[in-house]
């Protein structure tokens, strides 16, 4: 099996995966790849000697192990990026547009800088990119992306105290409802279910197929149910824990497994109503 290695091309940015070739990369080379649109300057960061599933994805291959003119090359359009992100930043105000500039990638073959910005709407920003070509003497283009796009290239850490999941392993948002905070039992809290982006947290949908399959096995919320303590009704379902918790006629509440409690139906109610009458009948002969 070809030997795969594990390319960032940015610093906590997604990794990416690239067959090695002829080429003997390890963790922690420079190296130089042929992507998309260009060739561009990544960071080993993983091995994987054997790869079963290879023949069903269509790898590039890495072209070389970046040499010292390459390294050179790439902190030099580091420092063009930066030069770019401040002066786009400047050009921004002075002309009063409604964006909010997101970053600047200065491709590795020198062909041309992309702007990455959000706005609300659509951004007039034809003067803008004058300024820059005037400026800069290269092919600038402009990239308009949604919020969690933001998140995914800016990175940062969730809720869980991990880098964003969206920056860090994700290659497609999934969509997320408000139902599945609701089915995981999860506060309704904008802070609590809202991510870096103030979109919901993805990771509501990594459980979501357990929490459905586990719905499928328990009684709904709010059905009456007979239990070894009385009868209540079922208040909440505690999926991880596989129990049921409910509200007894008592006032108090109980765990139970499923298997303690039976729903109570209108044919039950009759049953019990029948068996009562019946023990009434007989102890008053």
């Amino acid at each position: 099996m070809p030997k795969i290695v594990g390319v960032r091309f940015k610093e906590n940015g997604k990794i990416y995966d690239f067959a090695c070739g002829k080429i003997d990369a390890s963790k922690g080379d420079s190296v130089i790849v042929d992507t998309e649109e260009s060739l561009a300057l990544g960071f080993v960061v993983r091995e994987t000697e054997k790869d079963t599933a290879t023949k069903d994805r269509a790898l590039k291959n890495i072209i070389r192990v970046a040499t010292e003119n390459d390294i050179a090359r790439y902190k030099n359009n580091q420092i063009v990026e930066s030069e770019v992100f401040k002066y786009c930043q400047q050009c921004i105000k002075q002309r009063e547009l409604p964006m909010a500039l997101v970053a600047v990638d200065y491709r590795f073959d020198g062909s041309k800088i992309v702007i990455y910005f959000t706005a609300e709407g659509r951004i007039d920003f034809r003067e803008l990119v004058k300024d820059l070509v005037c400026q800069f003497h290269i092919r600038i283009e402009m990239y308009q992306m949604g919020i969690r796009h933001q998140a995914c290239m800016v990175g940062g850490i969730g809720h869980c105290g991990r880098i964003l999941c969206c920056s860090s392993f994700l290659t497609n948002f999934m969509p997320v409802t408000i139902r599945m905070a609701k089915d995981q039992n999860i506060s309704l809290k904008p802070d609590k279910i809202s991510g870096m982006c103030g979109r919901l947290i993805c990771c509501l949908a990594y459980e979501h197929e357990f929490y459905e399959d586990m719905k499928k096995k328990f009684p709904k919320v709010g059905k009456k149910v007979s239990t070894p303590s009385g009868d209540g009704k079922i208040s909440r379902i505690n999926a991880l824990r596989e129990t049921l918790t409910v509200m007894l006629e008592s006032g108090s509440e109980e765990e139970f497994s499923p298997g303690q409690v039976a729903i109570i139906t209108d044919t039950t109610k009759q049953a019990e109503s029948k068996k009562a009458y019946s023990k009434k009948t007989n102890n008053e002969k």
